[in-house]
């Protein structure tokens, strides 16, 4: 499914608000989060079929009201949490609709069986020692 990012981008709410734990005098005075909000069921962008499949795959993130939150704050500046929380939206989205890959079955090659079976005749032979050391 291919997608536009930047549009999704710019249905997105950016909040700004003050950092948590240390980082000295900066941290009380400079609003460095970024909190970006991104209503899933509002958004113009995607398909009935999209958004359901945001909604499944990221419902971990979604809250009850359908709205996609994600928050940076490792960087030092404003810009550049809002550029890592922009990014992590758009892998985010690209993951949540990239179809599952089917499985492919396959045998096993002849020398992991041959492994195995070798692995359960040691500790069956392992077993028989013990066995034998005891008298009834």
């Amino acid at each position: 499914m291919d997608i536009d990012i930047e549009k999704l981008i710019e249905e997105c709410v950016f909040t700004a608000a003050r950092s948590s734990g240390s980082g000295g005098q900066n941290v009380n005075k400079v609003s460095s989060k970024v909190l970006l909000s991104f209503d899933v069921n509002a958004s113009d962008t995607l398909d009935e079929d999209q958004k359901r499949l945001i909604l499944e795959k990221l419902s971990n993130r979604v809250n009850k009201n359908g709205v996609l939150q994600i928050s940076s704050e490792s960087e030092r500046t404003q810009w550049m949490n809002k550029k890592a929380v922009t990014t992590r939206f758009s892998q985010l989205i690209r993951q949540a609709l990239t179809p599952k890959r089917k499985r492919v079955a396959t045998k096993p090659t002849f020398a992991s069986i041959q492994k195995r079976l070798e692995g359960k005749k040691q500790k069956s032979d392992r077993k028989q020692l013990r066995y034998r050391n005891f008298d009834f």
